[in-house]
């Protein structure tokens, strides 16, 4: 979707972090905003940054893992603006985590419930309103490069995250020929407040914020060194404002995926070429396509091209 001007976005997580950031990007298109965020005061505070710039936004507040809420949420929208054309599935929750077993299950249901039934709200609620107008569209969902490169001790945010990839896949190939795109966005470190407002977030939900136990060093082994003085950390822990123009540059580019740091590829290509390995070494079957084409590939791969170097 290249020409973004007077069209409309819906931001989930969108009063603060990367969804603010995304919220911003959209607005320099020319687009208007509904910025949809759980927590009223940080509506409000982004809101002023709209305001400032003369930018056309409104606040509507939402959990995304409310279904009824959502549709009151989207039907506000369209008053306002008329229609919708991008949703953006950002809001998520980095809730503190141990290891699987240690975890509360009242952590584990609202992991779940925003992290992966918050992305099919947004997605069962507005892609058929999208669909309708006929007019074009395009939907983002925030996942994590933790979904390409898992991190020890965060099985619900990686996993949940990488059935956020999965999702975004499956809705790029339902979506074709219908003037509707999909992206999956799987960001690197960014400078975000996404522990404070998970811990916000989760309170006003009355589960318990209880952080996990640091890991008790070895004995006989030396503590790792710190980073290096020298370490620029602006150009790994980069801006929320970035992310929002990457997010943008790959809506317009129809990217399928959306990423961030080329530093993870590296993981990433070992990650392929484990599972790649784990295949038998067996001949193959040649009319096993002929009977399980569906099942063998999936040609939304091929509309992904090789994205350019990032410039400020």
């Amino acid at each position: 979707m290249e020409n973004l001007q007077g069209k409309t976005a819906f931001i989930t997580g969108g009063a603060s972090g990367l969804g603010l950031g995304i919220a911003k990007a959209c607005a320099k298109e020319g687009m208007n905003i509904v910025i949809a965020d759980l927590r009223q005061d940080a509506i409000d505070e982004a809101l002023k940054i709209f305001k400032e710039n003369n930018w056309p936004a409104i606040g509507v507040c939402l959990n995304v893992a409310d279904r009824e809420a959502y549709v009151a949420a989207a039907d506000k929208a369209e008053e306002a603006f008329g229609k919708i054309h991008i949703l953006v599935n950002n809001a998520g929750l980095g809730v503190p985590e141990g290891k699987l077993w240690e975890d509360s299950y009242d952590v584990i249901d609202l992991a779940i419930d925003v992290n992966y039934k918050g992305v099919l709200n947004g997605i069962k609620t507005i892609v058929p309103r999208i669909l309708a107008h006929g007019e074009g569209g395009h939907v983002v969902s925030t996942a994590s490069k933790a979904a390409l490169v898992p991190v020890p001790g965060f099985t619900l945010y990686n996993s949940l995250k990488m059935a956020v990839v999965t999702v975004m896949e499956t809705l790029a190939t339902d979506l074709q020929g219908t003037g509707v795109g999909s992206s999956v966005f799987c960001p690197g470190p960014f400078a975000t407040n996404l522990g404070a407002s998970t811990g916000t977030v989760m309170k006003s939900m009355g589960v318990e914020v209880k952080r996990p136990e640091p890991p008790k060093k070895e004995e006989g082994k030396d503590a790792p060194p710190p980073p290096p003085s020298d370490i620029d950390f602006s150009k790994i822990m980069r801006s929320p404002d970035e992310a929002g123009a990457r997010v943008v540059r790959g809506i317009k580019r129809n990217d399928l995926y959306i990423l961030s740091h080329v530093d993870f590829k590296g993981g990433w290509d070992a990650r392929a070429a484990a599972i790649s390995k784990a295949f038998p070494d067996e001949p193959l079957n040649p009319d096993f396509k002929k009977v399980f084409s569906v099942l063998a590939y999936n040609p939304i791969f091929e509309t992904q091209t090789q994205v350019p170097a990032w410039e400020e």
